[in-house]
């Protein structure tokens, strides 16, 4: 297996230099990099085309849309990949007589009580960021991050099983999976209507307003499917590293 990885690796490292020489030199003008009339038109465009005074949001969920769908599952497929390599399925390889840990120990009341208040605000701010990225700095990659760490808070001040209760591992993998189908969706009902796929403007069959707000609309929906499916593999990940596959005790 070391010798089919180093000739793949091998193999790659060949196919990327050879792509790296139909880069464009390094300052040259007529690069696309150097022409700024795409970065002009959504500066002086995004509000008038989607109404989102975000001007990340709308490049990242609507001109560049394909790129975001498919760094989310990117995403997906990285959080697959641990499982597949972590996840330990089988009879439990705990001791009979465990000594005593921290895990066995009554949870901490000060811990368990500053969570108890701290967990529903992160989740609560998790939900503002991702519904206020038109406006502000947000999104669904950010609001996703901060609802996983809302869960990973909880395995860590209690254990891997309390925060389980609440997002057991199947639901995990159903809402990261589901939010690439969301995502994917608006793209496939776009192409359904007669438009090109993530052409959120011909959405007004099915959403209300006109073309702008049917973009507008379609920006949050997207960035809804976002955020399932990174704070799902947020804590899927964490949950793995941290029990060794095991889903047991954890840290």
């Amino acid at each position: 297996m070391k010798i089919l990885g180093i000739i793949t690796v091998i193999i790659t490292g060949f196919l990327l230099l050879q792509a790296e020489r139909d880069f464009p030199d390094w300052g040259d003008a007529a690069s696309p990099a150097s022409d700024n009339r795409l970065s002009q038109h959504y500066i002086t465009e995004t509000i008038n085309e989607t109404r989102v005074s975000n001007m990340v949001t709308a490049v990242l969920a609507d001109y560049r849309g394909y790129d975001t769908m498919f760094e989310t599952v990117v995403i997906f497929t990285a959080g697959i990949a641990i499982i597949g390599i972590l996840r330990v399925y089988g009879p439990s390889t705990k001791l009979e007589h465990p000594e005593p840990t921290l895990d066995t120990e009554k949870p901490d009341l000060i811990i368990e009580t500053t969570c108890r208040l701290l967990i529903p605000i992160i989740q609560l701010f998790a939900l503002y960021v991702i519904a206020h990225g038109h406006y502000s700095p947000g999104g669904g990659f950010q609001g996703g991050v901060i609802f996983g760490a809302a869960f990973i808070l909880l395995a860590l001040a209690r254990d891997l099983q309390t925060a389980q209760k609440w997002v057991p591992e199947n639901r995990v993998l159903n809402l990261a999976a589901i939010g690439i189908f969301i995502y994917a969706g608006h793209g496939v009902l776009s192409l359904i209507f007669g438009e090109n796929f993530l052409d959120y403007s011909i959405l007004t069959k099915v959403l209300p307003g006109d073309a702008i707000d049917a973009r507008y609309h379609s920006m949050l929906g997207v960035e809804i499917g976002v955020a399932f499916t990174v704070t799902a593999i947020m804590f899927s990940i964490y949950s793995n590293l941290a029990s060794n596959g095991k889903m047991e005790e954890g840290i």
